[in-house]
């Protein structure tokens, strides 16, 4: 609540305008809001004069207006219309006198005002706090408040402007934007609500949409710029290509001052996380430019309360309901005109509309012959017709016709000039087309061997001096801008440099074949020089996530050369490694494509990347795709080459992975053996290779329910590893969490959570939150929790870690639907039962629709719905699901398989519970003898059959057998596990035990 009562002089409480070039909204604002806390109320009207009416109607209109008048004085206030200064002292002279006691002004401009505006007597804000700033304001409207009346600060209240967002990242403002009004108001009404305090908003997400050229960027800069002072946090990521923008939404969490490590998936998870709670900012706005592939960038924009701002070139954004759509057209004539003017003073405005015209109002082409004109002497009806006449040649440039024959001409001037003032810079330019236009690596390219670079560039980059001036050069060409380095120096070095797409295109298909092989040829020769040659070490992660978004610039995934091979090799393996399958799988079809039919599909190029497409394929789910491609692979190399080829090794492990993601175990298995002693046979038992082929040998054992030789296995591995490599590696973090799975599924339990414990931990330090590798060990961990009764723990781990599987792999990914199967069975016993239920109904659906009906993890989750509905008290749809899913285990596993005696012990429960005693006690011995066998007398599934055989002899009323069973089981389970564990005080209890199916990663 405002308390209103004020002192001041006449017209106490009056109604005050404030006049504003939209430039400046921010100060406008802010005023505004001070009157307003002292109970004025105010209008916001923006000053924005017509061109071909007389300034002193235009300025004579502001009469009419409510209340008295405060101008905001700017360096645009004058330019606008244009109007010049000879207009601007006639019309001050004529209207303001008659109406001095209606006009008041302040100042904030950078520059010396007109001298005309002497008479508005305004006062100076420029670098002031805002309390003397909001002083000098009352001070000249005469407003004197009262002592202890203004109201607290709201926290929604317009920042001070001389005080910028906390947290901030966006391009410098481009101090010719013209025009745009109408745009930016609907876009701030959608996101703001219309007015500050006028309740929630309309929209949270909106597209800008609009041709190439059409200025979507610059509208969206000038957005933040001009409405900033809204936010705590503005922050832009250029999300043409998802590893940049995935690098640069990392970055934000240092911004934020988030407690999270290095690894990107972290640090992306950490900022979506404090978005959308609001902490530690509750405003916010994250800019997302040039996303035209939505499906690369969705899982991006975070949630909550803040807005989001997209620049596209398509329309999948708002018709996918994803965002709310802005079309961005052209300029008006009007805006044409004027922007044209400003940037050209030399232009009458016939001029100025004749060459809007002939570009067709188009911003980026408006731009650059304005510039042109603005610095050449040639006369604007003269460059005007050649653009009309569409020669480019006329200033010796050869032009692609794919491009608008303004364009083709204006920029064919432009490089024409810039050729005559600077070689090396258009040679520089040149090369600057063959990385990716939003993030040119200068520093890269400043820094490349001698010779990698052709000689004139080289001795460029050798030259600081030149270097520099060149780089001037191509910023005056309007094409490139430039972002420096955070730094204290006094001249900062250029970090990256960014073009336009359109010019970036142009540039490329403007050169003949031999310059484009050639400037190709010196850009992947800097690639390959900074490839660290690693992509398995993560502290070489960051630089691969910097080299990947030029790969297809550059022409890599066009290139013989071995070395150029190699460095997209090594770029997919990263992937690999750091669980980025989309990206990966697309870098091989794209490499595959174009080589298919120019290749030997035997050549190591081709058989490393056909084995990485099956690889990723598979990791996404993919496995009748795979099994195709490996299986073809296989099948070639088996005619041509001899049993121990290395080449066919590899295609035989790679095809084995894909059959044990089909559930073919038994084949798996046969070639997974195969493969390991053909390596120990030629490599040796310590091989790096034999270690990889022995650690999917214990993988193929755990599925197959050998948990005894898996154990070994993998604790061979892992030991070997330890020795031999850091105990930070990837490789040796998951040896450790498949050991220690191992423990978990023998019923080791307090051995498998200590070791997994301190698994995760590692892993979270070297690899991040958020790569596959590292929610494979937690997940781990929450079911060691589990298991041992730590059950607050493992709610916490497993909630999480299904939140982040979503995130970081989709929710229909196999992993992702791993973890969902154990969390529903994880609420059937501890949470929300209709959670539980519609969770486990809905991943047992998917394992379907991904693997197949008859496959073990179909058959597995299905068995977990029916636990689910007896807790219902469903006992007739719970025993039909049990027997079926005992039924499709035999047939997929065979009857002694860890997961049939699972399902044959929930099958005998239910049938108990359905009054089948005689039928419970049958099944129930079976389940019990094949146990002992199987898993040994001790193991946690052998006691639980012998308790649950106990209760079906109770029920029979046969008490003494009964009673006997159940103190052996209640003894056993005390020396395994410990008298307070929740399996032993279950069987003391004579709770029902049961078997939840758990999905084992593949």
């Amino acid at each position: 609540m405002v308390d209103q009562s004020i002192v001041s002089g006449p017209g106490s409480n009056e109604h005050i305008t404030i006049s504003y070039a939209g430039f400046n909204r921010p100060w406008a604002a802010w005023i505004s809001h001070q009157l307003e806390q002292l109970g004025h109320g105010t209008t916001l009207l923006r000053w924005d004069p017509a061109a071909d009416s007389p300034l002193a109607d235009e300025l004579a209109g502001l009469l009419a207006a409510e209340g008295r008048l405060l101008m905001v004085l700017d360096d645009w206030y004058f330019r606008l219309g244009p109007k010049s200064p000879e207009e601007w002292t006639a019309a001050l002279q004529d209207v303001v006198p008659p109406h001095a006691d209606r006009f008041a002004a302040v100042s904030v401009a950078s520059q010396k005002l007109p001298a005309t505006a002497a008479m508005l007597r305004p006062a100076d804000l420029r670098d002031l706090d805002a309390i003397e700033a909001n002083r000098r304001v009352l001070q000249r409207l005469g407003v004197t408040p009262a002592r202890g009346t203004r109201a607290a600060p709201s926290p929604d209240a317009p920042r001070f402007p001389n005080d910028p967002p906390e947290v901030w990242n966006i391009p410098r403002r481009n101090n010719r934007f013209t025009g745009r009004d109408d745009v930016l108001e609907e876009l701030h009404g959608k996101l703001a609500g219309g007015t500050v305090g006028s309740g929630l908003p309309l929209e949270t997400r909106i597209a800008l949409y609009g041709i190439s050229g059409v200025g979507k960027s610059q509208i969206a800069a000038e957005y933040a710029h001009r409405f900033g002072n809204d936010y705590d946090v503005v922050w832009w990521i250029s999300a043409t290509n998802r590893g940049a923008a995935r690098e640069q939404l990392a970055e934000l969490a240092t911004r934020l001052g988030l407690p999270v490590g290095q690894e990107l998936g972290d640090r992306i998870r950490a900022v979506h996380e404090a978005l959308r709670v609001g902490r530690p900012y509750r405003r916010w706005l994250l800019i997302f430019d040039s996303a035209d592939d939505m499906e690369q960038i969705e899982d991006l924009v975070p949630d909550g309360r803040g807005h989001v701002l997209i620049t596209t070139l398509t329309r999948d954004w708002s018709g996918s309901g994803s965002a709310q759509e802005i079309e961005v057209r052209p300029f008006t004539r009007v805006e044409s005109v004027a922007y044209a003017r400003r940037r050209a003073h030399r232009l009458t405005p016939m001029e100025a509309d004749l060459l809007s015209d002939a570009v067709q109002d188009l911003p980026l082409l408006l731009a650059q012959t304005a510039a042109w004109l603005d610095a050449n002497p040639m006369s604007p009806k003269e460059y005007i017709e050649l653009i009309r006449r569409g020669e480019p040649s006329l200033v010796g440039i050869r032009i692609s016709s794919d491009y608008p024959m303004a364009f083709q001409t204006s920029w064919a001037i432009t490089l024409n000039t810039l050729r005559e003032r600077s070689p090396a810079a258009v040679e520089l330019l040149k090369l600057f087309a063959f990385f990716t236009p939003d993030a040119i690596p200068v520093p890269m390219l400043a820094k490349a061997r001698r010779g990698d670079l052709p000689e004139h560039l080289a001795d460029l980059a050798a030259e600081p001096i030149s270097w520099n001036t060149a780089l001037r050069r191509l910023t005056e060409s309007t094409a490139v801008r430039l972002d420096y380095q955070l730094s204290q120096d006094s001249d900062p070095a250029v970090e990256t440099a960014q073009m336009h797409r359109l010019y970036h295109r142009f540039l490329r298909s403007d050169m003949t074949e031999d310059e484009r092989d050639h400037m190709s040829a010196t850009a992947c020769r800097v690639l390959v020089t900074a490839d660290p040659q690693n992509p398995s070490d993560t502290r070489c992660w960051e630089r691969y996530a910097e080299l990947i978004p030029h790969l297809e610039w550059a022409g890599v995934l066009d290139s013989p050369d071995p070395a150029v091979q190699q460095l997209l090799l090594n770029c997919i393996e990263y992937l690999r490694v750091r669980g980025e399958y989309r990206m990966g799988l697309r870098l091989c079809e794209q490499f595959i494509s174009r080589w298919r039919t120019r290749m030997e599909p035997t050549r190591r190029t081709m058989l490393v990347l056909t084995h990485q497409h099956a690889n990723m394929l598979r990791r996404l789910g993919r496995y009748r795709e795979a099994e195709a491609v490996g299986s073809a692979v296989v099948d070639q190399l088996a005619a041509e080459r001899d049993a121990s080829d290395a080449d066919l090794l590899r295609a035989q492990d790679g095809l084995a992975g894909t059959l044990m993601a089909l559930g073919a175990y038994d084949e798996a298995y046969t070639l997974f053996d195969a493969v390991w002693r053909a390596y120990t046979a030629l490599l040796g038992p310590e091989a790096p290779r034999t270690l990889s082929s022995r650690h999917n040998l214990g993988s193929v054992f755990a599925l197959l329910g050998r948990y005894e030789e898996a154990l070994v296995t993998h604790r061979d591995v892992l030991a070997f590893r330890e020795r031999e490599l850091r105990a930070r590696h990837h490789l040796t973090l998951n040896a450790g969490t498949s050991y220690a799975r191992m423990l978990r599924l023998l019923g080791r339990y307090r051995d498998a959570t200590s070791s997994q414990e301190l698994n995760a931990r590692l892993h979270l330090q070297v690899m991040g939150a958020h790569t596959p590798q590292t929610l494979r060990a937690e997940h781990n961990l929450a079911l060691c929790l589990r298991r041992s009764g730590e059950v607050a723990r493992a709610d916490a781990l497993m909630a999480d870690l299904v939140d982040r599987s979503r995130r970081v792999q989709g929710p229909r990914h196999p992993e992702t639907l791993m973890v969902r199967a154990d969390y529903a069975t994880f609420l059937r016993e501890h949470g929300d039962l209709g959670h539980a239920r519609d969770l486990a109904e809905e991943v047992a659906e998917r394992y379907r629709a991904l693997a197949g009906e008859h496959h073990p993890y179909t058959v597995g989750t299905l068995g977990n719905t029916g636990l689910v509905r007896g807790e219902f008290g469903d006992l007739t749809e719970a025993l039909d699901i049990a027997e079926r899913a005992l039924s499709g285990m035999t047939r997929a596993m065979g009857p002694d398989h860890p997961w049939t005696l699972g399902c044959a012990l929930n099958a005998a429960a239910a049938r108990n519970r359905a009054d089948d005693e005689e039928g419970a006690l049958e099944l129930g011995r079976d389940t019990l003898e094949r146990a002992k066998v199987t898993l040994g007398d001790t193991h946690p599934l052998t006691l639980s059959a012998k308790s649950a055989l106990a209760e079906d002899l109770r029920a029979l009323r046969r008490g003494q057998e009964a009673a006997k069973l159940e103190q052996e089981a209640v003894q056993q389970l005390t020396d395994t596990l410990g008298a307070e564990h929740p399996h032993t005080l279950s069987a003391r209890r004579r709770r029902r035990p049961y078997w939840d199916f758990e999905p084992q990663p593949v």
